[in-house]
Formats: structure tokens, sequence, C-alpha cells
């Protein structure tokens, strides 16, 4: 997180001090930072130039408008799972020739929608819903162009919620079932197959996942081409790794090294579908300590974000960096450095307000002494926090800042009490 540093005694976010946006905008504040998402999109693509990929942000990281209108100005197509997330990107910007549709229940309003718009194809997860797409393009008039999701059955290593690319789960197609779908493809008029899809879930920390799914799925696009398909796309998905802790994960050239060699020789254009890739280690979250509370057995940090603004840490044991915003020296990175981070330290745990036990951030963390009011920062903070919040205990969803070119805009206002029940009746 090289935009996100301390200087001085504080942090500052590509120069901005932290705690002057979070004195002007309140807290939970979520920060951005514009120059890091460019550079992570120039990252990637640099990384597997030689494909000329399709980068397709998979908006289900991170929904924003600001940060949708950014990576589209920057070359980036979407991944979407929605009617909804279809909405957006059109709003912020994108053109739907890059658009491509994925998710396991699309409904007909949702298909009908997409075909008017024009995205460039659908990722198709089952018999079901080639008939369905079928039928509404028939409706309609026109070709819809699918990939198959084809589960290639490789374990990732991600978290069991979030484990995509197994059989057993919901996603994709088998090996198997995909080859009898592709020779009936002619009993659907109104499709076109155009290629083949993987997505082995997320986060993945090493490319070897990827190189045996690749293994499995490169040879079945020449089949898929021997029985008449045209093969012109291998969306190989998105999932690669960020540092959440330091030293943890692959980089780009290392996910490229091994999978390059796989697209070239499918003879397809690749779609590469990141999300936390290119937002994750762009923002923080600040958050205000209301309490210090001490028992018999724990020292509790009690802060106004909890599990409703940022429900990682609860609903996977995520990891996330925590240092106060104002400390003498910097969050120490990568597992030995936080082993070794005792001296002046208190351990506690970082919680929220929220009514459930399983409200927390961080659960016997070594911190530098904190008290009332004091800022925290939550590192590695901007894929899948905001997008997955919520308004339990009726709590307000927090504000968004975008930092660029040295100067703070807000992208997201904080919600009002009134926003809160805008939409209700009784």
């Amino acid at each position: 997180m090289d935009h996100f540093a301390y200087r001085g005694g504080q942090l500052l976010c590509d120069g901005v001090a932290v705690a002057d946006l979070a004195r002007e905008h309140g807290t939970p504040l979520f920060i951005y930072s514009e120059a890091a998402l460019r550079e992570n999109v120039a990252a990637l693509r640099r990384a597997f130039a030689e494909t000329d990929p399709l980068i397709c942000y998979a908006l289900k990281a991170n929904y924003s408008l600001a940060i949708c209108n950014v990576l589209q100005k920057e070359g980036c197509g979407f991944d979407i799972v929605s009617g909804g997330e279809l909405f957006r990107v059109l709003k912020a910007g994108a053109d739907p020739k890059t658009v491509v549709y994925a998710g396991v229940g699309k409904t007909r309003a949702e298909i009908q929608y997409a075909l008017q718009t024009g995205i460039l194809f659908f990722n198709v997860e089952s018999r079901p819903e080639l008939d369905r797409i079928n039928d509404v393009a028939a409706e309609l008039g026109v070709r819809a162009d699918v990939v198959l999701r084809v589960n290639p059955d490789v374990d990732a290593g991600a978290h069991q919620y979030t484990t995509t690319g197994k059989k057993g789960t919901k996603f994709g197609i088998e090996l198997a079932a995909a080859r009898t779908l592709v020779a009936e493809i002619g009993h659907w008029g109104s499709l076109r197959l155009v290629g083949l899809h993987i997505h082995l879930g997320s986060p993945i920390c090493t490319p070897a996942p990827y190189a045996e799914a690749l293994e499995r799925i490169v040879p079945f696009v020449k089949e898929c081409r021997e029985m008449g398909a045209r093969m012109d796309w291998l969306d190989i998905g998105g999932g690669y790794g960020i540092e959440y802790k330091g030293g943890e994960t692959a980089g780009p050239g290392d996910y490229a090294a091994a999978i390059v060699p796989y697209v070239e020789k499918s003879g397809c254009r690749v779609v590469l579908e990141p999300g936390r890739f290119l937002v994750g280690n762009a923002a923080v979250m600040v958050t205000r300590v209301q309490y210090v509370k001490d028992t018999d057995t724990k020292t509790f940090a009690i802060c106004d974000a909890g599990m409703n603004d940022f429900i990682r840490p609860a609903l996977y044991d995520a990891y996330h960096r925590i240092w106060p915003v104002r400390a003498d020296s910097p969050v120490p990175v990568g597992e030995q450095a936080l082993a070794d981070a005792t001296n002046g330290r208190v351990k506690m745990d970082v919680v929220g307000p929220v009514c459930e036990s399983g409200d927390f951030l961080a659960k016997d963390r070594l911190l530098p002494q904190v008290g009332q009011d004091d800022l925290l920062a939550v590192f590695s903070a901007g894929a899948y926090t905001f997008s997955m919040s919520s308004n339990y205990n009726s709590r307000l969803k927090a504000c968004e800042v975008m930092i660029s070119d040295g100067s703070a805009r807000v992208i997201r206002t904080r919600q009002s009490y009134e926003d809160l029940i805008a939409s209700e009746k009784f």
C-alpha cells in the first residue's frame, strides 16, 4: 500500500493527511487513492501484454461509480453479476461491448436488459440457463453470444465460502456435461458459443491453481472448435491475491508467467476479471475509538465502525492490518514483523458497536496504546468491504472520498437518517 505512508507521525494518502479527512468528513470513512487504482491496472496490463488482455473489473469487489469511472478511463471492461451492476457500469461510462455477464441466477428481465444493451457475452452456468437465454433472445429477434463456465474441479486454497472451482459448488458445468452441451449447441438457434470460462475463487495467492485448471481446459478448447464452436474468448476469471499481511502472495508477473503459455496455446483472446487486485490495496477505512474497555480477560477498543461497515473479519475470519492514524512508527508488515512488534504494545480486540459477538475487526491484536477518540486505520479496505456493507442495527452507511492529484473529493456522501427510511412506507 505504497500510497498510504506515515510521515511525521501521521498517516497520509498521496500526501493528504488522513486525520484531516476524518475531521472534515467524519467516521467511519473510506479513503481511496486514484493513483493506486491506475497503477494496479497498468501493472496487470504490463504483465499480460503479449496476450492483449481484455481486463474486466469484477464489480462485486467495489461498485462505487467513481471507481468504475476511473477504471473504464484506463481501458477496463466490467464483469457483472446482476442487472443492477449492469445499470451501474453503464452510468459510469462503460462500453457495453466490454461487459461480460456472470452469475448462476440470471432472471428473464436481467437477460432481456443485457441483450437490449448489447453486452459482449454471457457466462453460462447450466443447461436451463442456456434455454432461458435462447428463449429471450428469440423473443427479441437477436442472437446471444455465450461462453460456458466450466468447473475444472481445482482446489485453489481459498476460503470455503469463496472457493468456486471445485465440484460440489453451485458454480460452473462439469467437463463431461460441458462437452455434451457443446455438441448440442445447434439446438439453441438464438445462441452462439464463442468461448469458455473458468473462475476458481478468491483470493488465490499462487499461480499454480490457474495452471492446473488451464491444463485441463485448454485441450477442451480444441475439442470445441472441432465441434464447430468459434472459441474467440478464454475467460480465466480473477481471484488474484493481494498482500494483507505482507509477502503472502505472488505478483502479476508470476501469474502471467504461468498463465500466458496456456492462453497462447488456446488461440483465444484472454479475458481477465480482477476485482480485489485492482481495488483492495487502494483504500483504508478510518474508524474512531469510542471507548476502551478493560475486563479480567480482555481489552477492547470499541469503535464506531463495525461488521455492518466491514464484514470480512466476521464472515471470513479475514486479517486486515490495523494501526493508529497518528503513530511514532508505521504499521508493521509481514508476519515476522508483527510477531516482533511487542515492545510497548497492548493486546486488544478491535470491535464495533453492533449487537453481535461476531462484530469485530481484529482479535488479540498487538497495538500501540490507544484511547478514547483516537483514530485507527484499517488497511487493504478497498475490496469486499463497502460493497458488502449494510444498515444492520439501522446504522448509516459510511462516507467515501477519493484522493486525486493531491486533493480529496467526496464520491459518496454519508447516509442520513432520512436516507435510511426513504424507500419505506407504512
